[in-house]
């Protein structure tokens, strides 16, 4: 029997098909073995699924063989891990647009992927103000020194300050590339990606010897926000991807912190930006936020232990029934549950709110929500 990552190789193959119809075909066929074998009136029951797409697929469908797939690309990149398979990163599996395939690079450790050990993210400008670094290296040494993993994209700036006063107190930290895992980018950060690989892991949704490319920044923030319980934005001018990783992190109901500048500093306008649009102050005493991350819920531990006595549940609705079908025994975004339901977001919110009063469902910090 092929391997069901073999699938998310082979569908990531054909041209048209990103991470969001993946995600869609997955959970509308249960597997992409299913969606594999299915028939174009099959596939277009699926939404996005278009004309143009249908017939991209049974043309290059044909062409194409899972497993020789899997068997070659396992010997040009022998490290990956596709959301097949039980180590891919739990936190970023939760969102709507995970990557088909993620590779990686140094020290894995298991606690961070099974969403046991916080990470969190910390962003801003290339081109940082003395301000801004000594900011950045106070909070990733705090969070380091705290047990926290820092994540952030390995570029010039405040990136590149955030990996080395993690490593330089100690700490682990994830780099997360817009090029494959083996390619420097910039490459003034070659001592820095080394150490990196020695205290943590270098990841990409690129395979290995892809170059630099000026699209494939602005997507890798999503996989940032995506790993990461929290984004703390350090420096930001108005435009900047800092800004699209905090974007990204309230889609995915994670909670975005922002370091205040003064009015007039073009580095800080984005900060002062997401604190007026409501992101969370990060204030001289790192104590403060210290306890705001740490009081972030852990994803479950499963442990052996006796089974729960089984509760009856009381009769409910379709609606509030299909809503904790989607919670199921996980604790999971508005935004993931309301794609998981297919409801509006509206009928989700009501939903939960009912539950709630029900003593069935409650509610976390960042919009996530976990059964009773």
């Amino acid at each position: 029997m092929v391997e069901e990552r073999a699938y998310w190789l082979a569908w990531s193959q054909i041209s048209g098909i990103g991470p969001v119809l993946l995600r869609r075909l997955q959970q509308h066929f249960g597997t992409l073995a299913t969606a594999w074998k299915a028939t174009a009136a099959e596939l277009s029951q699926v939404e996005g699924f278009g004309f143009q797409t249908l017939e991209k697929v049974v043309k290059q469908r044909s062409r194409l063989h899972p497993e020789q797939i899997l068997t070659k690309h396992q010997e040009e990149n022998p490290h990956f891990w596709t959301p097949a398979d039980a180590d891919y990163p739990r936190l970023l599996l939760e969102t709507p647009s995970p990557p088909p395939i993620l590779y990686y690079r140094g020290e894995v450790e298991l606690q961070e992927n099974l969403g046991h050990k916080p990470l969190v993210g910390i962003v801003g400008t290339r081109k940082p103000s003395d301000y801004g670094i000594r900011w950045t290296r106070q909070i990733s040494t705090a969070l380091a020194k705290n047990g926290f993993t820092v994540v952030s994209g390995m570029a010039e700036g405040i990136d590149t300050e955030s990996h080395a006063a993690a490593i330089k107190a100690g700490g682990r930290t994830i780099a997360v590339l817009g090029t494959g895992v083996d390619v420097i980018y910039p490459h003034t950060n070659r001592d820095l990606y080394q150490q990196i690989l020695a205290a943590g892991l270098v990841v990409s949704e690129y395979p290995t010897k892809t170059p630099p490319d000026r699209a494939h920044f602005p997507r890798r923030n999503r996989i940032i926000a995506g790993l990461s319980r929290a984004i703390l934005v350090i420096e930001a001018p108005i435009k900047s991807g800092a800004l699209i990783t905090a974007t990204y992190a309230n889609e995915f109901g994670r909670d975005v912190y922002a370091l205040p500048g003064r009015l007039d500093d073009y580095p800080s306008q984005g900060c002062l930006k997401l604190l007026s649009q409501g992101a969370f102050l990060i204030l001289k005493e790192l104590d403060e936020l210290l306890k705001m991350l740490g009081a972030i819920p852990q994803l479950d531990v499963v442990e052996d232990s006796p089974a729960p006595q089984q509760l009856t549940l009381p009769d409910l609705s379709p609606e509030l029934q299909q809503v904790m079908n989607a919670i199921a025994f996980d604790t999971l975004p508005f935004d993931f549950i309301v794609q998981q339901t297919g409801m509006t977001a509206g009928s989700v919110s009501s939903a939960l709110l009912q539950l709630e009063l029900m003593g069935l469902v409650s509610q976390l910090p960042g919009m996530r929500y976990q059964k009773c």
